[in-house]
């Protein structure tokens, strides 16, 4: 009779392979079930977005079969459960699990598009996720979600009113863009660029998400520093484009967070507009901006690569029409971007499992 020690201890012998510890260990396996030669269990991943379903499954019922019983007819159900390391007061955004900031050294690299196709990505893939357009000067959410003229609604809770995001392809969204006439210019000093910074923070209700992808303005400025100085960052992902002058760029914004009074780990570094894919000729590859930029510096930096994005003109045109390269049917641009949210999400889930939690930074300047 097959037991659930037996279980156990067959799947004591499972390896998650980013995390290094085997599943029962990390307290991955729950809800055995045993009926004759059947058993049914279910593995907790760390992330809806985990690449290797396929490969822990497998391993599990090899284990069992090996370890337990030939006959045992194994059913494994997989399900996920995002891991989080915040360890800070939670006054601040407390039922978000992970901060996620996506930077760029110079503006014109396509932040924004990489930031709102992630965010898309992550929530493709299971999770619950928000997207915060932190680029007061030029924000660009509304035209990208097809959401110009709309304002978000208000709300009491626990006698604070708070502004509701808007949810538009399965995200929550909320942008300076939504609360003023966008023919309107934000002719603004840093201060007040901090506190609006502060109030998406604090007066938006954002409920529970897994993860929260903060889209900051080009450069290393006050709202860079009001981010790390209000919330615990979880990481930052970089993005760049192959050519010398962005990457000179780059290099400095990995420097600030990832180094001297702000420490923020860096997830990894995003090559966009990597090469051109004409529609008619999509399997050329065309390197207007060099090649493989990103790659190198990443590589000289040892920091995660993170993947390559086309430079294609359904991309531009989704952007300007509201329709997201996520939100269209499968393309090479859709793959892309799936594949690099399911990196991202895999770093965080080996950072959250193996580096201290990010403390709220007190910078002096």
């Amino acid at each position: 009779m097959i037991t659930t020690e037996q279980i156990l201890k067959a799947l004591s012998n499972v390896e998650e392979p980013d995390l290094g510890k085997d599943l029962v260990t990390l307290n991955m396996v729950k809800d055995i079930e045993i009926d004759g030669n059947k058993v049914k269990f279910t593995v907790v991943l760390t992330t809806p977005a985990c690449p290797l379903k396929d490969l822990i499954r497998n391993a599990c019922v090899n284990a069992i079969h090996h370890l337990v019983s030939k006959d045992a007819e194994v059913q494994v159900n997989m399900t996920a459960n995002v891991n989080s390391n915040r360890k800070d007061a939670r006054s601040v955004l407390p039922n978000v699990k992970n901060i996620i900031v996506v930077a760029s050294g110079k503006g014109g690299v396509g932040k924004s598009t990489v930031a709102a196709n992630l965010a898309l990505a992550l929530s493709e893939g299971g999770a619950k996720v928000g997207l915060m357009d932190a680029d007061i000067y030029g924000p660009s959410v509304p035209i990208m979600f097809g959401i110009r003229g709309e304002r978000p609604m208000m709300e009491t809770v626990e006698g604070k009113g708070m502004i509701v995001p808007i949810e538009k392809h399965g995200i929550k969204l909320m942008s300076i863009g939504s609360l003023i006439d966008e023919k309107q210019a934000v002719v603004w000093r840093g201060p007040m660029v901090s506190s609006a910074l502060r109030q998406f923070l604090t007066d938006v209700n954002w409920g529970e998400l897994d993860y929260l992808v903060i889209d900051t303005p080009p450069g290393t400025g006050d709202v860079h520093l009001t981010l790390v100085q209000t919330v615990p960052v979880t990481g930052v992902v970089m993005v760049t484009t192959p050519q010398d002058v962005a990457l000179a760029d780059a290099k400095k914004g990995i420097a600030m967070f990832g180094g001297g009074q702000i420490n923020v780990p860096i997830l990894g570094l995003i090559e966009n507009m990597a090469y051109f894919t004409p529609a008619e000729l999509p399997n050329n590859k065309y390197y207007i901006f060099g090649q493989e930029g990103g790659k190198r510096l990443a590589e000289q930096l040892e920091i995660p690569f993170l993947g390559q994005i086309p430079l294609v003109q359904s991309i531009r045109e989704g952007g300007d029409d509201g329709v997201p390269a996520m939100v269209g049917g499968d393309n090479p641009t859709k793959l892309s971007f799936m594949g690099t949210a399911s990196i991202v999400a895999r770093n965080i889930a080996m950072r959250n499992a193996n580096v201290p939690p990010t403390k709220i930074v007190e910078v002096f300047v």
